[in-house]
């Protein structure tokens, strides 16, 4: 019997409750429901707001339901509880629901308990998901067979058993989902560290040691990969256990990648530099995206040959809702940068463009300050576009910047999407570009990021 079989065995009579049902969780549901395991879902949303197809699926299933404002009540009730990511770990009824002996755990915990196979997992502020993309990019094109998820968008616990041991898992995590990790991977990487998500972990410092558990449980035979440029990431070296490698756009590394003066992407170990990639033969823009490749480089070096990392760099287009070109019309490019939710993505996305370009700006409110991309935006930016709870806040940073009163920025408040794409078409001229780079989470308009991309590229579509 395998480890995933023993514990799908375990559950077999334990009532286990799911807090919420997005993408991972349906479909770990639909696993436990043919495991013959008791499910029950736990969802804010009352029984006309939930989704009725969902509804009617897994009631005919025998599946359980606690809807509505009182929905965390029946943590109690269970044996075992999935939390998504969005559910805080140190929520307080999940708090206690632990002290009483409720199991509350995640799919990727879980998953990396049960996974049989090598696993390179990368978090950070900024750059997570090209970097994560890139090294199972490199890796497919070495010819190995690799399971892509985490935070990225997929679940890997449903597909767990059909996993082998010469298979490779790359993963996203989120400060969400490691906070409660108890297991690192065996190629972790942090690309960066700067403020975020301080709106639920209230400090840095429990921001900062969420992020920790990545490297924290690794073993002497582990590779652990950080940003040379980041004051903040390279406060963690002590703590690494295996093997350190560093990356840096600014210079060499005694081990690692890094951009060498005359463009070239190198990766330096014990005294020899091999010459990688050139960075004008990257097909995805900005120099964010030359860091990302140096990330990648770094973690799977060793494991992946020159010749794939170069046909990589060379034909690789992208990660949806990353600086993607969505159409021109009329002279005018548009561009999605919906995951821009961070001054310094927006700052990245900015650095990647040779011109003054058309922003269109503000979100949910993270409560993280907007002053360090104040000066770009006055350097960069010629009309900005803001809504959203952040539009103010935004504004507020920009025009006291000591920059804004010789810009020449225009200003333009909005209240809807809509209404900020038909702005931005009505002022652009011929040659102008403009980017959606909200620098804000999507929350209080949207599900997540991607859906307001989306919505974006739908709404200049249909100009």
């Amino acid at each position: 019997m395998t480890k995933a079989q023993r514990f799908f065995a375990y559950l077999k009579d334990k009532r286990v409750g799911f807090i919420g049902t997005g993408v991972s969780h349906t479909q770990l549901i639909r696993v436990f429901l043919t495991k013959g395991i008791k499910v029950v879902i736990l969802d804010k949303k009352d029984e006309d707001h939930f989704p009725e197809e969902l509804f009617y699926e897994f009631s005919a299933k025998g599946v359980e339901f606690a809807l509505g404002d009182k929905y965390l009540d029946e943590v109690f009730n269970c044996d075992v509880i999935f939390r998504t990511p969005g559910m805080y770990f140190n929520n307080p009824v999940l708090t206690e629901a632990r002290r009483r002996g409720v199991i509350v755990t995640s799919e990727m915990e879980v998953f990396f308990d049960l996974c049989p196979c090598k696993i390179y997992a990368v978090t950070g502020s900024d750059g997570k998901t090209t970097s994560t993309t890139l090294i199972s990019e490199f890796l497919k094109a070495e010819g190995r067979r690799v399971h892509l998820g985490g935070n990225i968008g997929k679940a890997l616990l449903p597909i767990v058993e059909t996993m082998s041991e010469t298979d490779v898992a790359v993963v996203e995590l989120s400060s969400f989902q490691l906070i409660s990790m108890r297991k690192s991977p065996e190629v972790a990487v942090i690309t960066n560290i700067s403020p975020n998500h301080l709106d639920v972990h209230g400090t840095m410092e429990e921001y900062i040691d969420a992020k920790c558990n990545i490297i924290r449980h690794q073993n002497a035979f582990s590779r652990t990969v950080l940003n040379a440029d980041c004051e903040e990431t390279m406060k963690l070296a002590p703590i690494v256990r295996g093997s350190l490698v560093k990356f840096s756009l600014s210079g060499k590394t005694d081990r690692g990648a890094f951009l060498g003066e005359n463009g070239m992407l190198c990766y330096t170990e014990k005294g020899v530099t091999t010459p990688v990639v050139h960075k004008d033969d990257i097909r995805i823009p900005g120099m964010h995206n030359v860091d990302n490749y140096l990330t990648a480089i770094s973690a799977v070096w060793g494991e992946v040959s020159v010749e794939s990392i170069v046909n990589t760099a060379m034909t690789f287009g992208g990660v949806e809702h990353r600086i993607e070109f969505v159409r021109e019309l009329d002279g005018v490019k548009w561009y999605n940068d919906s995951i821009a939710t961070s001054p310094t993505r927006v700052m990245a996305g900015l650095n990647s463009f040779d011109q003054k370009i058309i922003v269109i700006a503000g979100g949910y409110d993270k409560k993280i300050p907007y002053e360090p991309m104040a000066d770009l935006v006055n350097e960069k930016v010629k009309i900005l576009i803001l809504l959203g709870a952040t539009g103010p806040k935004i504004e507020a940073a920009v025009t006291g910047s000591k920059l804004y009163p010789e810009s020449g920025l225009k200003i333009v408040r909005v209240k809807t999407l809509e209404e900020a794409v038909s702005e931005a078409h009505r002022l652009a001229n011929a040659g102008d570009i403009v980017s959606l780079s909200p620098a804000s989470a999507s929350f209080d308009l949207y599900n997540n990021f991607e859906e307001r991309g989306k919505h974006f590229k739908r709404l200049v579509t249909e100009l």
